[in-house]
């Protein structure tokens, strides 16, 4: 670059420094005259920023580690995998049974394994948003403020710009709303591309503008591709409305250029949400080889919509209409008395609402249909109209599809709520503000009739002041319990991953436990390998020893055991963690040794090595007890494994334990018997690589190791993680082990 090339660059950065406050101070000005002008706008625009940050706060502060819906995961790792351009997973070597994530696809093709996840990719490109913009939270708020934007808009064409504002808070103030919009899930997201399509509608139906027909159909579009079912419940009273105005304008008026311009915006909207129903078929095609087959069906057959047999997993029933009629019956019960803003009061005050906009019409029903003017646009009552019917819609609609019956037996929506028909909060929080605004105006005119304008308002005031503290009293009452339950799991959540608070990963794999199965990420989404297996860390399932030995040589990276002591009860109580480094020792033999405490009241004690082929048993002499511990000395070999410092009582077959041909584990099985019966055992279990030529051996360490009450085996409620655990008396654990030479 030349001198002067560079100081005319120069010179134009500074004088756009020098203009940047000119340009603050006008923006600043023209806000302000903005809200002289439409102080409604600017309120709106706050109480829309006021929502998103307000759910930024609870997913960063509540849900930390995210929820304990398991689903977060999934679509956290689709978007990072849609960061970098993939649509499926491929672990190559690694054994794919140890890196699957939950609801995972496994898809075999041309000899080579494949996974794709069985929601579609709507929801996580709105939520790679938020990690482009440096914070994967920030998708959550901008999706929340986007719906109560919409909302204030639907609620000023519905009734009026008041509404409008009171529909926010309303919105705001619903335990579904806050709780649903915090987590990674995607019933947020497919509402607020809904909540645009209503408003893209009314807008194109008022005006007549083809572009906000097609504004519309691209929304509803991309909502059918986030979740068809919920999209087209949302768009049924839509889909009526546009039915209606067609046969009112052809019935009046025939092939006129009035019909003309309501078909054209009637196509404006369904050509480019057809577009979109073309593009979720052909997704389908490329990720499960079939475009009427959706990647959940290819997931679970058996778990979607109808009635008959439904399945997932391990879990199957009978979806009957008599069940549908009852679940229906239950959630609905469940979402207007505990899950919109004020519980049965905001209910009430909806009814009211819809109760104002009949009396609105009250005059004008009979002639309603003469009225009804498809080419004059679309009037407050049809947009009132439309939106209730969302209602019925949704709760009939959903009660086609078993997922509630199996939300409610799982307990997830007793967590975060109703969320198949988060999408019916929308005409809650509308009318619900219209119940208010009819109130409050009733009230008004009613006291003005009585006595002068400013008694009037005071009087108002006084009587908007009284009745807070019932609201703010019904409020509470409907945020405690779920945020209460959603906290005790946050916390439990924060014991479980301590060991990672300060830990960095620089090519690392990490062992995680299964309590629910081979599932990456299920329990613990939190601990996520990123959008592939070439990061900074790639967790794996813990298994058996031949498929732990194939993951340490596929990875080849720095190993860890990620560990519990406890019972995993879904984060209800805590658990006690343990992140250990791990060593592969490889070589002629290893030799360990073991030191375990003398439980109290301990009688008698005996020793056995274990393998897959056999075992033997020792006796303790009194030169292996000290201090009230033993010390086992052991050796595993290539071939076999063995006591050094014990006495040989007998066994399967020698006093040297054979190994298996391949991978296989070596367990150490020390025993104490109480006068009483009682016992305690501790057990390590060894992955060995062993060698039947004898050559040498690969030996994982530190091992697994429980301690046992009342029986020789057990699971996570018995895993040692140091001496803060609480155990028995005595109960002490020491372990070392080396190559010999």
């Amino acid at each position: 670059m030349s001198r002067r090339s560079f100081e005319s660059r120069l010179r134009s950065v500074l004088h756009r420094l020098r203009a940047a406050p000119r340009l603050a101070v006008a923006a600043f000005r023209s806000v302000v005259a903005a809200g002289r002008e439409r102080p409604e706008r600017v309120l709106a625009a706050a109480l829309t920023l006021a929502v998103g940050g307000l759910v930024y706060f609870l997913a960063v502060d509540l849900f930390p580690y995210h929820s304990v819906n398991d689903d977060e995961g999934v679509y956290l790792y689709q978007a990072a995998m849609l960061l970098e351009g993939k649509l499926f997973l491929r672990p190559g070597d690694i054994p794919w049974d140890a890196v699957r994530p939950w609801f995972f696809v496994v898809d075999d093709v041309g000899g080579e394994i494949r996974m794709y996840a069985k929601y579609s990719p709507v929801a996580p490109a709105v939520f790679a948003i938020g990690r482009l913009l440096g914070d994967w939270n920030l998708a959550l708020g901008l999706v929340a403020a986007g719906t109560a934007g919409g909302v204030y808009l639907l609620g000023s064409a519905a009734f009026d710009r008041r509404v409008g504002l009171l529909a926010v808070p309303i919105l705001a103030g619903s335990p579904l709303f806050l709780l649903t919009s915090s987590t990674f899930l995607s019933y947020a997201p497919a509402t607020m591309l809904n909540v645009a399509f209503a408003v893209a509608y009314v807008r194109a139906a008022r005006t007549g503008s083809r572009r906000w027909g097609a504004a519309a159909g691209t929304a509803v579009g991309l909502a059918f591709f986030a979740r068809p079912f919920t999209a087209v419940l949302f768009a049924l009273p839509f889909i009526g409305h546009t039915l209606v105005s067609l046969g009112v304008a052809w019935r009046r008026s025939g092939w006129t250029p009035g019909f003309r311009d309501v078909l054209g915006r009637s196509l404006a909207v369904a050509v480019p949400g057809a577009a979109f129903v073309g593009v979720t078929l052909a997704y389908n095609a490329v990720v499960t080889g079939d475009p009427l087959t959706f990647p959940y069906a290819a997931f679970a057959p058996n778990d979607g919509i109808g009635f008959g047999t439904r399945e997932i997993l391990n879990y199957e029933r009978a979806y009957t209409p008599e069940l549908a009629a009852e679940v229906t019956a239950t959630i609905t019960e469940f979402f207007f008395t505990e899950w919109v803003a004020a519980g049965p009061t905001g209910t009430a005050l909806a009814a009211v609402g819809a109760l104002a906009a009949v009396w609105r019409e009250r005059g004008r029903l009979r002639t309603a249909v003469s009225r009804f003017d498809p080419a004059a646009g679309m009037g407050d009552s049809e947009v009132a109209a439309v939106l209730f019917a969302v209602l019925p819609s949704v709760f009939l609609g959903e009660a086609y599809f078993w997922g509630t019956h199996n939300g409610l037996r799982n307990g997830l929506i007793d967590l975060l709520g109703p969320f198949y028909h988060f999408d019916a909060l929308v005409p809650v929080a509308v009318f619900g503000a219209a119940g208010v605004a009819f109130l409050v105006r009733g009230a008004a005119s009613g006291l003005r009739s009585v006595t002068t304008r400013r008694r009037a308002r005071i009087a108002l005031l006084v009587g908007l002041v009284a009745s807070a503290p019932v609201v703010a009293s019904a409020e509470a009452a409907v945020l405690d319990d779920p945020f209460a339950a959603n906290e005790r799991r946050t916390d439990s959540l924060e014991a479980t991953y301590e060991p990672f608070e300060d830990q960095e990963f620089d090519d690392a794999v990490v062992f995680t436990p299964d309590p629910y199965g081979d599932w990456q990420a299920h329990p613990f989404q939190y601990l996520r390998s990123g959008g592939g297996y070439d990061g900074d860390v790639v967790y794996a399932t813990d298994g058996g020893p031949e498929r732990d030995l194939a993951v340490l040589a596929a990875t080849n990276r720095t190993p860890y055991r990620f560990t519990y002591r406890g019972e995993w009860t879904g984060a209800y109580f805590p658990v006690n963690p343990e992140l250990q480094r791990l060593r592969v020792l490889d070589g002629a033999s290893v030799r360990a040794v073991t030191t375990v405490g003398v439980p109290a009241e301990a009688a008698s004690a005996s020793v056995r090595v274990e393998t897959p082929e056999g075992y033997a048993r020792y006796s303790v002499p009194d030169a292996a007890r000290t201090n009230d511990t033993v010390t086992v000395e052991w050796t595993i070999g290539p071939e076999a494994a063995r006591a050094e410092n014990l006495e040989y009582e007998g066994g399967s077959r020698f006093s040297d334990v054979p190994l298996a041909d391949e991978g296989a584990e070596v367990d150490l099985v020390v025993t104490f018997v109480g006068v009483g019966g009682s016992s305690v055992t501790y057990r390590q279990e060894v992955t060995v690589d062993g060698d039947t030529a004898g050559e040498g051996v690969r030996v994982v360490w530190p091992p697994e190791t429980r301690v046992c009450r009342l029986t020789t085996e057990c699971e996570y409620e018995g895993t040692w993680v140091g001496p803060d655990g609480d155990y028995v008396d005595g109960v002490s654990v020491e372990m070392d082990a080396r190559v010999a030479s």
